[in-house]
């Protein structure tokens, strides 16, 4: 049984999904990183144990997956262990990772049931892609752990977000399929975090319209979010409150009436994947986006 938050002003508020961001530290320093996430950052002052905590509250509330998203999920020392736990109470666990680095130890875990695997991709031009990371040689390591993930059998996704003027989202397109990805979204930048504008004030006119419909984040800090994108607008904190009574107060609510309905023509952002059914997406673990409910 999935959670049902009984409130009159949302109900749409169904929890499938809960996005983990486990840490802010990142190989990379993406231009438009919504989390402004570097190798100078911190894993946030979560300590490993609050983390299992929300990892068995949500499978207590009937939450079917777990998204472990950073920064980078897999420099933080705990996210295999992370893994595991949510794999042994039946979660399903996305790890959204860049690609960058991945020791060969790590695909037994990667290659289990229960594992899928997601990653931004943005060009099949070495030299753009590694403009937008701002890592040189980030479009090679990537692209050879893609090959590496498919040939092992883990279903990968990927979302390309459009960042440079001209840049060559059709073809990076067409570069994931040749490898064998069919789960591709592509999606503009939204001014949050790095990409924001000067002097802009955070808006949820930038969210995607699937925040807190359907899922919900819990970010380093332990701040409850409706997703990791609108995470300038908490809803309490894990910390001080446990996750079921976070999802239940008015708070939580509130900010589910005031999310925009995403309009037909406004694509989802790189965490969703729009459903097999036509249906609205919610963040890429709607059962209908996932092989093992083909």
């Amino acid at each position: 049984m999935t959670l049902v938050i009984e409130a009159q002003a949302a109900p749409f508020a169904v929890i499938t999904t809960l996005e983990l961001e486990i840490t802010g530290k990142c190989q990379l320093a993406c231009s438009h990183c919504l989390s402004e996430s570097s190798p100078r950052a911190s894993h946030g002052s979560m300590s490993p144990e609050d983390w299992r905590t929300v990892i068995r509250d949500a499978a207590v509330l009937g939450i079917r997956r777990l998204q472990l998203i950073g920064g980078e999920p897999t420099v933080h020392p705990y996210w295999q262990d992370f893994t595991e736990l949510a794999l042994s109470l039946g979660l399903g666990v996305e790890v959204y990772s860049n690609l960058f680095h991945v020791r060969d130890e790590w695909w037994d875990l990667l290659t289990r049931d229960g594992v899928t695997l997601a990653t931004s991709y943005y060009s099949d031009d070495p030299a753009e892609h590694d403009k937008i990371t701002g890592r040189e040689g980030s479009y090679r390591r990537t692209r050879n752990n893609i090959r590496e993930a498919v040939t092992r059998g883990v279903a990968v996704r990927a979302g390309i977000v459009d960042v440079l003027q001209g840049q060559r989202v059709t073809e990076a397109r067409g570069e994931l399929i040749g490898m064998g990805v069919t789960r591709i979204n592509t999606d503009r930048v939204r001014t949050i975090g790095r990409a924001s504008l000067p002097g802009q004030s955070p808006s949820l006119e930038e969210m995607c319209g699937k925040c807190t419909r359907g899922r919900a984040a819990v970010l380093p800090n332990g701040d409850l979010a409706g997703c990791v994108l609108s995470r300038d607008f908490p809803c309490g904190n894990v910390r001080e409150r446990r996750l079921a009574e976070l999802l239940r107060a008015e708070e939580w609510v509130a900010l589910s009436a005031r999310i925009p309905a995403r309009s037909d023509g406004d694509p989802c952002n790189p965490d969703c994947n729009p459903a097999k059914d036509g249906s609205d997406c919610a963040p890429a673990e709607q059962e209908a986006c996932d092989p093992a409910y083909e």
